[in-house]
């Protein structure tokens, strides 16, 4: 009995040792959630790079006007839409002193770069650019910036692509005469006319080119009666600058007069006698001087646009059947320009 109650004793005592030994339960806290991240606030979106632009003539007006604003449409695409560019224009401003409020107007506005396109403008420009210190201005065609840290100027070797409408022309006159209506003798209009001269001259010296300055750049009535006069002398080509070659583009047209474009493509105002057109791309430059702007250089610098640097294309009328041996002989002749082969000499 007493070994019986020894062993029952023995049993109890090793289930309470086990018992002990046995690992127990640990209380654990549940995790505390985690807290989710903090709403960011978008960033603001970033303010739009603004351009005004003064222009003498209608934007569509296939020449000197239309020139700057497809090309301000052409960087604004690149810059990623109106959203990042701003674009206001004030177009036919004929009258200086209305395009000078404007510019005085924009500049007040706060815009980034307000142009002045028109060499009317520039003692405009002079005036109004030191009271606008924070504020960049541009004109042309010129390389003059009045010494002003804020204004930049820039230009057209326009001669360039008048040399290789030449070229061109004198190669498919049959009458050997041609006729240039041109406007006012200055600027981009007479680099153009005297390139053109020299184009033909270079190419075959018996040609006979009339030239005729209109004393204006937007009468096309009087573009209009030069022309007839150039084709009255026995003119099968014909050529000329600025806004008012509407006119004369017109008489080539009813004539059955070729004619080569400068400034804009001028192809659509008569697709069955524009040869070729030398097209301005105000883009080259206009982009750089929206760099320097935004870097912190508001002006004192000057432009020019040319072959070379892609400012200046030949763009040719698909419509019209250019003998291959006259386009080789013209795409050589920019080679040429580019390369320092070809020379021009002016008059």
């Amino acid at each position: 009995m007493k070994k019986l109650v020894w062993l029952t004793t023995l049993i109890l005592t090793f289930v309470m040792v086990l018992g002990a030994c046995a690992p127990q339960p640990v209380a654990t806290e549940a995790p505390a959630p985690t807290a989710a991240p903090a709403a960011t606030e978008a960033p603001p979106p970033a303010e739009p790079f603004r351009v005004a632009v003064v222009m003498p003539s209608a934007i569509n007006d296939l020449a000197f006007s239309q020139s700057m604003y497809d090309a301000l449409i052409r960087v604004q695409e690149d810059m990623g839409g109106p959203d990042a560019f701003e674009l206001v224009y004030s177009e036919n401003m004929f009258v200086v002193d209305d395009a000078a409020a404007a510019i005085r107007d924009y500049a007040s506005q706060g815009y980034d770069l307000v142009i002045g396109h028109g060499s009317q403008y520039g003692s405009s420009l002079q005036e109004i650019a030191p009271d606008f210190p924070e504020t960049s201005f541009a004109w042309g065609t010129t390389v003059d910036t009045f010494g002003l840290p804020n204004v930049f100027a820039y230009e057209a070797a326009s001669q360039e692509g008048g040399y290789v409408n030449g070229v061109l022309a004198a190669t498919l006159t049959t009458s050997k005469v041609i006729g240039v209506v041109g406007p006012i003798e200055t600027g981009d209009a007479k680099l153009y006319v005297d390139g053109f001269k020299a184009g033909v001259t270079a190419t075959n010296p018996d040609v006979q080119v009339n030239v005729n300055y209109i004393g204006s750049f937007s009468d096309t009535a009087l573009a209009s009666e030069a022309a007839n006069t150039h084709i009255a002398a026995g003119a099968d080509i014909m050529t000329g600058t600025a806004q008012m070659v509407v006119g004369a583009i017109g008489k080539a047209e009813e004539n059955d007069v070729l004619w080569f474009g400068t400034q804009s493509n001028q192809t659509s105002l008569a697709p069955s006698i524009v040869v070729a057109s030398q097209v301005y791309h105000w883009e080259v430059v206009l982009t750089e001087m929206i760099g320097l702007i935004q870097s912190g250089t508001l002006g004192g610098q000057s432009f020019k646009i040319g072959l070379a640097n892609g400012g200046e294309l030949i763009e040719y009328n698909l419509d019209y059947s250019l003998p291959a041996d006259a386009k080789t002989l013209a795409d050589d002749t920019v080679k040429g320009i580019i390369d320092g082969s070809v020379t021009i000499t002016l008059p």
